[in-house]
């Protein structure tokens, strides 16, 4: 099969992404062999691409917001049959014993397995994934649009879940979301749906800031601009450390700040007042397989529409360089078949 694959990290504007023949890979036992239509891309794919995540494995095929149809099952697998249309996301495997997998908190799992940086992922004709880690996807998406809600929608979802919003109520509440790329143009229609007002600080302003007040922003500014008015909570993101204390002053008192990537740079020092009056920070580690299920039927419920752009197959190196320079509104996606 054709795969693109990435023998060691580099800047993704050297290109060192390659397309090479591999072999189909044999399902396990208890995994499901998917022939790949589309695979979104993600600012963690870039991570990795760049190396800012430690190479796990080399080469490694990447991508985790893989969708395709079932063509072959493990001898174990109960709940999907061939021909199903399954998404594949970041979390690919855990060791279902320890003690947090044990207590419904498998995302911080130790010894998890993660598609396109410790396994091969979905930049391929072919994909595999435990069965019991795949998600069928509703018949509302179709697998170009489908894509990019494994992971910008799933991450962003979890997000707005550590809010603490659920326990506060939606209705009224006051929203900050900190870039605008694919995970925070799935997370406003989520959080708009549930009654909250979102005010949306991104430093582009041709795609996401005009993106953002289409998707019905209550207020659009620049990265480091301050809202109009105290936030009861607020998301980054974007992958800089720097507007972490932007978005504590943003918040009001006992406002919660989740930051919303696997990786971030350099968090500057803190003035102690920035997080008294109970002011929270909190992090976003990975998701769980019930993440993936309720964030799903929601965005079909509302339903989310997501805005792409596609990819040729032979276009991953200015994919990821686009996603880089923010040239990309809404998410990207990878056309594979």
């Amino acid at each position: 099969m054709r795969a693109i694959l990435l023998d060691q990290p580099a800047p993704i504007e050297t290109r060192p992404l390659r397309i090479g023949e591999v072999p189909i890979p044999e399902p396990g036992e208890d995994e499901v062999l998917v022939q790949v239509s589309a695979c979104a891309i993600c600012r963690t794919d870039l991570h990795v691409v760049e190396g800012e995540l430690p190479p796990r494995r080399s080469p490694i095929i990447p991508g985790h917001q893989i969708v395709g149809r079932v063509v072959a099952c493990g001898e174990r697998v109960a709940n999907l049959e061939r021909g199903a249309r399954v998404g594949i996301a970041w979390l690919h495997r855990t060791c279902g014993l320890c003690r947090f997998c044990l207590a419904n908190r498998e995302n911080l799992c130790a010894n998890a397995e993660f598609t396109g940086w410790s396994v091969n992922g979905g930049y391929a004709e072919y994909s595999v994934a435990p069965a019991s880690f795949s998600y069928p996807i509703p018949d509302g998406f179709d697998d170009l649009q489908a894509a990019p809600l494994l992971c910008a929608g799933i991450i962003g979802y979890r997000a707005l879940r550590l809010t603490g919003l659920d326990q506060h109520g939606w209705a009224g509440a006051r929203l900050g979301i900190y870039g605008f790329g694919a995970a925070g143009h799935v997370c406003i229609q989520v959080a708009r749906a549930r009654g909250a007002d979102v005010y949306v600080m991104t430093r582009d302003r041709d795609r996401h800031q005009k993106l953002a007040a289409e998707l019905g922003a209550a207020w659009v500014g620049g990265a480091m601009d301050e809202p109009p008015i105290k936030l009861d909570a607020a998301i980054i993101f974007a992958p800089a450390g720097e507007l972490v204390p932007i978005a504590l002053k943003a918040l009001d008192r006992g406002g919660t700040l989740v930051l919303g990537g696997i990786h971030m740079s350099p968090i500057p020092s803190l003035d102690y007042r920035l997080i008294y009056d109970e002011r929270l920070i909190r992090s976003v580690a990975n998701n769980t397989r019930e993440d993936g299920r309720e964030f799903l039927a929601e965005a079909a419920r509302i339903p989310v529409r997501t805005q792409i752009r596609t990819f040729a197959f032979e276009e991953a190196n200015e994919a990821l360089i686009a996603l880089k320079h923010d040239a990309i509104r809404g998410a990207g996606v990878i056309a594979i078949a």
